[in-house]
């Protein structure tokens, strides 16, 4: 079991695109599938933070909530230097009211779900992260109004909702984090040891088939909604994949400024790098009728940042030694 387990994880990068094309082939070729593969996105992904939360010793979560020095810059980089960038790449579609939007919705919106998986395959800090997390997601609550009726004018502040923003906080952080918990509780007692030792071992076994399973639901569930409208979807992939190339360099400067050590450096890449596309979705889709591309941009930054996050994890170990500061020297 351990080999095969570590066979998975030597090969996670190519798994991860191999189960990308499985999933965009059965989209594709079976489009009556999406609304049950949509459907199944929240369950899949909760088991899959699940068996992420249980890697992470919740005593260290406790701690890192004491890590000012990391909070002030995954803070500063995703509500400071993020929207200067949103704004500027935004410019290139401020003539379609419904592309602004959608890539507005999207790059405002730090990730506070999946971001914490990718971190841990990087080798980052995920309880650093996981600690963050719900500082995400009330600022980013409070701070898009705002950064929407700066960038694309007032009337677009009332389209915006609190409710999916909760709810997703709820169901993906919460519930797998309090399950998690509850495991890690119980093998502390002698009668549930074995048995909490065992779900353990399990879910951290699985990690890479529901990664693949994660990627393989959502690509498969979206990528027929966004080759029917590609032409004018065509514009707004350059710019997504222009954001995940600036934020990964604006990561590692911060890192380094900050001064943070190789674990936290990584981390701090992938939250700036990161969007929380699959909670502002249900934003988007209440939009009215004559916005209908909003979502499907939405959307294909969610394609454009699965693709950019597989290459991530084997990248950005690669990148953070390089950037080193007298934090990390003896």
């Amino acid at each position: 079991m351990t080999r095969i387990v570590q066979r998975l994880e030597q090969r996670q990068v190519p798994l991860f695109l191999a189960a990308m094309v499985l999933g965009a082939l059965i989209g594709w070729l079976v489009p009556g599938a999406a609304p049950a593969l949509s459907s199944a996105i929240t369950p899949v992904l909760g088991l899959l933070l699940f068996a992420t939360f249980l890697g992470v010793p919740l005593v260290a979560v406790g701690r890192s909530i004491l890590d000012l020095r990391f909070l002030g810059a995954v803070l500063t980089v995703n509500f400071v230097i993020v929207p200067v960038v949103a704004f500027g790449l935004s410019r290139f579609v401020a003539g379609d009211r419904a592309l602004l939007l959608g890539v507005l919705l999207v790059l405002l919106t730090p990730c506070v779900d999946y971001v914490i998986v990718f971190t841990g395959l990087a080798g980052g800090a995920r309880d650093r992260l996981l600690a963050a997390t719900p500082l995400l997601m009330l600022l980013q609550i409070v701070l898009l109004p705002g950064y929407l009726w700066l960038f694309a004018g007032s009337g677009a502040v009332a389209l915006i909702e609190v409710g999916p923003f909760v709810e997703a906080f709820l169901v993906l952080i919460v519930l797998p984090l309090a399950a998690a918990a509850a495991v890690q509780f119980g093998g502390r007692h002698r009668r549930a040891a074995r048995p909490g030792h065992a779900v353990e071992t399990l879910m951290q076994a699985l990690m890479v088939p529901l990664m693949m399973v994660t990627l393989a639901v959502v690509v498969g569930s979206q990528i027929a909604a966004v080759g029917a409208k590609a032409a004018p979807l065509l514009a707004v992939i350059p710019l997504y994949a222009a954001f995940l190339a600036i934020m990964v360099g604006v990561g590692l400067l911060a890192a380094r400024l900050a001064r943070l050590d190789v674990p936290a450096s990584r981390a701090l890449v992938f939250s700036g790098a990161t969007r929380n596309s699959l909670v502002v979705l249900p934003l988007a889709l209440a939009l009215p009728a004559p916005l209908e591309l909003a979502p499907l941009a939405v959307v294909t930054q969610t394609l454009v940042e699965l693709v950019g996050m597989v290459i991530l994890v084997r990248l950005v170990p690669r990148l953070v030694p390089r950037i080193r500061t007298a934090a990390d020297r003896p």
